[in-house]
């Protein structure tokens, strides 16, 4: 049996991921009151229950009694069960922005900024944060992207990195994307721009990323990032950092950084995280010069 705890950020995606476990034949229960998740866990493993896999909820609406979380835990270790903690987490412009959108209060915000509430809720549940075996920062995740990290928990949990790496590709001048962590120049590679067959067409199309790879700087150049890309990845992991988005700029972010992260994300497909690629700008450099 596994006995699951979901917890987080309220907003971060908590009940989706309960109704995801739920269609995953788990029987699900939300909001138990904390002192009684020892009892419920008695219960759980009666052999006489027809139950195979269990998912509780817990989250800031347990109010004061939350703060007993970690002896309720405690117990349940000294009863002989084991657990595990999947805790949902989002950055504060996110949740921010869902709050707006469903026009909901946050449960600490007290009529007050959403802002305030979320920053009280993080100090105040951050002790699960540390415990929790499984992290997933839900910030840029559709529903069905939650579930597919969802799946790979509750499969046999290796294939879990608690990592969503983003390659990006971007046009300098429509500026630097914001949520970038690394930001890599592609400009010294040959433009397909100013060939002009090649200039309607994108990194998607062959012979735009046959021209780009086809100089004898790529090879190196995509050899030294991707080692470094891995060396980085578990250092940024180890620190708790469980999103990074890498962002591959040229000129007008259609030709050379396309290539480039098209061939950054088959390199790094293997690694034990989700790797997700997007092309931010590739649609936006349609006016050409001396049309």
């Amino acid at each position: 049996m596994r006995f699951m705890i979901v917890t987080g950020m309220s907003g971060a995606g908590k009940s989706t991921a309960l109704k995801i476990l739920e269609d995953e034949g788990y029987f699900c229960v939300d909001n138990l009151p904390v002192m009684l998740i020892p009892r419920f866990a008695d219960m759980a493993h009666d052999d006489t229950l027809e139950v195979t896999n269990i998912a509780i909820g817990v989250d800031i609406r347990s109010g004061d009694a939350l703060d007993q979380m970690s002896v309720m835990l405690e117990e349940i270790k000294n009863n002989g069960y084991t657990y595990e903690i999947l805790f949902l987490d989002a950055t504060e412009p996110a949740l921010v922005k869902r709050y707006k959108e469903t026009r909901r209060s946050h449960p600490l915000s007290k009529g007050g900024r959403i802002g305030d509430g979320i920053k009280a809720e993080r100090e105040k549940i951050e002790f699960l944060r540390q415990r929790a075996d499984y992290v997933i920062d839900t910030s840029t995740l559709l529903t069905r992207e939650l579930k597919v990290e969802l799946l790979k928990i509750v499969g046999d949990g290796k294939a879990y990195g608690n990592m969503v790496l983003t390659v990006m590709s971007f046009g300098f001048k429509y500026g630097i994307p914001k949520d970038s962590d690394l930001v890599f120049d592609v400009r010294f590679l040959p433009n397909p721009y100013y060939v002009q067959e090649l200039r309607p067409m994108t990194g998607n199309d062959a012979p735009v990323a046959e021209m780009v790879a086809g100089c004898e700087e790529y090879e190196p150049f995509m050899k030294s990032l991707t080692e470094m890309v891995h060396f980085l990845l578990p250092c940024y992991k180890r620190e708790g950092k469980n999103q990074l988005v890498i962002s591959i700029g040229c000129t007008g972010g259609k030709h050379r950084s396309v290539t480039v992260v098209n061939e950054l994300f088959e390199r790094l497909s293997d690694l034990p995280y989700t790797v997700r690629r997007f092309h931010r700008d590739i649609t936006k450099d349609r006016i050409v010069k001396g049309e």
